[in-house]
């Protein structure tokens, strides 16, 4: 479909023009925008723009659009636009990533500042938690569907089941109960203090101990019957303090690490640096563990409580209040990142004594959550129908990572934010299976699971459960299926497009006269003679291996820490975890399109065609360059083996970033598979990735 703007020019005016631009930069595979108004940017519109592989709506009025390995020579194409020129330099030509997050922090743009921050603090205190609460759902979804068939008790008194009930427990409960534990580390990694003394503090109050003081002189307990559980105060001088049992609580190490940051970098600057290391900790110990004793720990445990009973009243008088406009709501916070929020609250709420243990919130997110799943199914349906081969692998991925493990951005990111038309189909399907749960008077869980196919015997009562999430997928399903998740224009395209790619000869070919069936033949083979040689592994069929640029244990793509990489948006590939030294090679002879002065990603086309990016940590952008010694720049021929840089990993660890290096081929459209061949571990040089070419 022909434009008549190019891609620089339909991205500017995508984002509400130059005037609407505070701040303007980049980083290896994204434009990062800081925006005076994000409210009206329509992200179909954007991924619709030639060059666009993705946009991300970021909290506040942040906005990141995925380009890839082009993403250099559109940032400069977008600030030499006479629009963005008369603006007088306001897209930040020069500063770095935190260059422009400083000056925005700086500008304190009032109470969108505080919430923006609020947000973030939320986000990165879960997120990183991600993959051990779902291994953790699936012990638990196990359990659950032992005890549905009586091979178990779980109601049980702990006295009397059998051990290896207990080690199958102990196992999920490792995660659950030290819950506020990896939330501090997280929260303080965020904060950018030492997050083992954040560990250490919320430690302090889950020791046996600290559970002993229920046992010592002068301590009062008082029975409460509605809880089932007896309330104990120990006196410390005097001091009355509260016991609490802090396993599973959230709220506690959040406040506390606010608080504890003040403190910890209060002290970094009136403690000599030579004993910093010793003392800072120290000192912090002693002021925070007191005050998290006998004030923060019972704040928090208060205002848990109280939200968790506010929000059970409120569900238990109008259930239909949660059960319908819970799966309305969630498709819009996932993917600006407000649903940590509503996951706090869900932890929360299983830890609430007062209100039996209980969460009323993940049953309606499963109505959300299977109508989600129930689009991409439709979407992949139709992409095999059609013979469309990249939606075909990315439909099919998203759904296999949606059905089985729970997860939605994948789907999200990968498609459903793509085709504006899936968002009102979807809703439906949410509707519908919310207001199955309304009718039968809600759903609820004693454990925090991700709404999966393996986790429906969770929930209680399951057959309502299971009936609601099958009527949500069932009905985007069917909507999506037979309405389709594009317009009239964007199928026609589609289909040409795979037609050309599928078929060298006109479709009309076989009903053609003879001589005109001919003709068109040697036509075609004019243009296949002037047609540019492909490049080897792009020669159809042909398989290529891609070596592996450093020591590392891998993981799936979709585990990966951020959703831009993790949803496939800037290709395919895996992630790496560094071990030892970190010093990343090239993995084969080819040229160095992309090498950002920061040292954090390099983008290199191999002279076989394949395109590849290889991303050193995440977010580390922020870092500068400091810890990256860079041995090559922008347009250097490479060998394979050859050093681009060496990386100090203890200052990308102090910063508190994720060392997590996706390996990703950015040119994935153009190959049938990209696969993942490496093992556990990789050595630099060992086979890592193939990448096979389409059959002719």
């Amino acid at each position: 479909m022909a434009t008549t703007t190019s891609t620089p020019e339909a991205i500017l005016d995508a984002v509400g023009g130059a005037e609407n631009i505070i701040h303007f930069t980049h980083c290896a595979t994204r434009l990062r925008f800081e925006l005076k108004d994000a409210s009206g940017i329509d992200k179909a519109t954007v991924e619709a723009i030639p060059g666009v592989m993705g946009a991300v709506p970021q909290s506040g009025d942040r906005y990141q659009i995925v380009i890839g390995g082009a993403v250099q020579s559109v940032y400069d194409e977008i600030n030499n636009l006479p629009a963005m020129k008369s603006q007088g330099g306001s897209s930040g030509s020069g500063q770095s990533d935190a260059d422009v997050k400083a000056a925005a922090r700086a500008k304190a743009r009032g109470k969108n500042a505080l919430v923006d921050a609020f947000f973030e603090y939320l986000s990165d205190s879960f997120r990183p938690l991600l993959p051990v609460l779902l291994g953790a759902s699936m012990i638990v979804a196990i359990l659950a569907v032992l005890n549905t068939y009586g091979f178990i008790d779980s109601s049980a008194d702990i006295k009397d089941q059998p051990a290896p009930q207990l080690v199958a427990g102990a196992m999920y409960r490792s995660v659950f109960y030290f819950l506020p534990i990896m939330v501090a580390y997280n929260a303080a990694k965020k904060l950018q203090i030492d997050p083992w003394v954040g560990a250490a503090v919320m430690a302090a109050v889950m020791t046996p101990e600290f559970a002993q003081l229920k046992e010592a002189a002068g301590t009062t307990c008082v029975r409460n019957e509605t809880i089932q559980s007896d309330l104990c105060t120990a006196h410390i001088f005097g001091v009355p303090l509260q016991l609490n049992d802090y396993g599973g609580q959230v709220f506690v190490p959040l406040l506390m690490v606010a608080i504890l940051s003040l403190v910890y970098k209060g002290l970094a600057k009136i403690v000599p640096s030579n004993v910093q290391m010793v003392f800072v900790p120290f000192l912090s110990f002693v002021i925070m563990m007191p005050v998290t004793m006998f004030l923060i720990g019972p704040l928090g445990i208060w205002v848990g409580t109280g939200l968790g009973t506010a929000l059970f009243w409120l569900n238990d008088t109008a259930p239909f209040v949660f059960s319908i406009v819970i799966p309305l709501v969630y498709p819009f916070l996932v993917p600006l990142g407000l649903h940590w929020p509503l996951n706090a609250v869900m932890l929360a709420n299983i830890a609430n004594e007062s209100t039996g243990r209980v969460d009323f919130i993940q049953g309606p997110m499963g109505a959300w959550n299977f109508a989600c799943f129930g689009a991409t199914a439709a979407v992949l349906a139709l992409s095999l129908r059609d013979r469309d081969k990249v939606m075909t692998q990315t439909a099919s991925g998203a759904l296999a990572a949606g059905l089985f493990g729970g997860i939605s951005e994948p789907s999200l990111y990968g498609i459903h934010l793509r085709f504006k038309r899936i968002f009102p189909f979807m809703l439906v399907g949410c509707f519908v299976g919310g207001l199955i749960q309304g009718i039968g008077g809600g759903v609820l869980t004693n454990i925090f699971a991700f709404t999966s196919l393996l986790t429906i015997t969770v929930f209680d009562p399951m057959p309502l459960y299971a009936i609601s999430i099958a009527a949500a997928f069932a009905t985007a399903f069917l909507l999506i299926f037979f309405f389709d998740y594009r317009t009239k224009e964007e199928k026609a395209e589609a289909l040409a497009a795979n037609a050309a790619a599928t078929s060298s000869a006109p479709v009309e070919a076989a009903d053609e006269p003879e001589a005109d069936a001919a003709a068109d033949a040697s036509e075609e083979g004019d243009r296949a003679a002037k047609a540019p040689t492909p490049k080897p592994a792009l020669v159809p069929g042909a398989v290529t291996e891609i070596a592996s640029p450093l020591k590392a244990t891998t993981m799936d793509l979709d585990k990966v820490p951020d959703p831009v990489f993790s949803s496939g948006a800037v290709g395919q590939g895996v992630g790496l975890e560094p071990e030892g030294d970190i010093v990343v090679k090239a993995p084969a002879d080819g040229t160095v399109v992309v090498a950002p002065s920061s040292g954090h990603a390099f983008g290199i086309t191999l002279d076989n065609g394949v395109e590849i990016l290889i991303h050193v940590g995440l977010d580390t952008v922020n870092l500068e360059g400091k810890g990256f010694d860079v041995k090559v720049s922008q347009g250097d021929r490479v060998s394979e083996g050859q050093e681009l840089v060496r990386v100090d990993r203890s200052v990308i660890e102090q910063a508190g970033y994720p060392l997590t290096t996706p390996v990703l081929i950015t040119n994935t459209a153009s190959f049938a598979s990209v696969e993942v061949v490496g093992g556990d571990s990789v050595e630099p040089g060992q086979a890592l990735i193939k990448v096979t070419a389409p059959e002719a």
